[in-house]
């Protein structure tokens, strides 16, 4: 059996391994200098500045926001059914059901950006907003059926059928008992799949037409070294805000799973 200590220090190694690259990302953004490399010229806030002044730049990240609200409503509000049904009930197919469920998970991106572009031009639906907000909602759909179906799966049964005794109807019952419980696991769906959405660039990249997300405009910015620092900039910010966002689905994601326990 191997130690403690072992274990800590793998552990630690792997997350360096993993993370170092991403931390030069904010370490370069304050560098005065537009070449990405070592030694750092000087230190400036100059690139985070000039952020605000792009009007291209504001426009992505509204896009960004808006398909990332609509997506992350429209996938919770699926997986919230989905979930229930695949915990409370068993019927037939219900595992090949979960398997489609999770299926984008396992296709290559490309292969399903380009199948919905395909779908979407003979349904006669241009590329804009709205097929990346469809794009998106299944690609964040296994996300938040995979959240629910923990805020689901030790939920007592039996308050939903004292409720019924009571004669409060199945929507009442789900409004006030149902409901109530697994809300913490709601937000934490919300959260991950605002950010999936928001932080998705091979969708958004085919379905998004004139209407980049910010991903998107970042890939577009890429190809001229002279802004290379801004993207830098932008990067951190995009960072540390999936990196918060994520906090705080854990923490209801954990908050939901006490709740159940008691």
């Amino acid at each position: 059996m191997r130690r403690p200590s072992t274990l800590t220090a793998y552990a630690f190694l792997y997350l360096v391994f993993l993370y170092l690259p991403v931390l030069f990302l904010p370490l370069f953004s304050f560098n005065s200098g537009t070449i990405v490399a070592f030694p750092i010229k000087g230190w400036t806030l100059d690139w985070y500045r000039k952020l605000g002044e792009q009007d291209t730049l504001i426009q992505a990240l509204w896009n960004s926001l808006g398909v990332g609200t609509v997506v992350a409503i429209l996938s919770t509000a699926m997986g919230l059914f989905a979930a229930r049904a695949f915990v409370r009930y068993r019927f037939r197919g219900q595992r090949a059901a979960e398997g489609l469920v999770m299926l984008p998970l396992v296709i290559p991106g490309i292969i399903v950006a380009s199948s919905m572009l395909v779908l979407f031009l003979f349904l006669g639906l241009k590329p804009s907003l709205l097929t990346v907000v469809l794009g998106h909602t299944f690609l964040a759909l296994p996300f938040s059926v995979s959240i629910l179906k923990s805020a689901f799966d030790d939920f007592d049964a039996s308050l939903e059928e004292a409720s019924y005794d009571l004669g409060v109807g199945v929507f009442e019952t789900f409004r006030r008992v149902t409901l109530p419980v697994v809300t913490p696991g709601i937000v934490a769906s919300m959260l991950v799949t605002f950010t999936v959405s928001f932080d998705e660039f091979v969708l958004a990249f085919f379905l998004s037409g004139n209407q980049p997300t910010l991903p998107v405009y970042i890939w577009s910015q890429i190809r001229f070294p002279a802004k290379l620092p801004n993207v830098l900039a932008l990067g951190s910010i995009l960072l540390l805000t999936s990196v918060l966002l994520l906090v705080l689905a854990e923490y209801f994601r954990r908050r939901s799973s006490a709740s159940e326990v008691r």
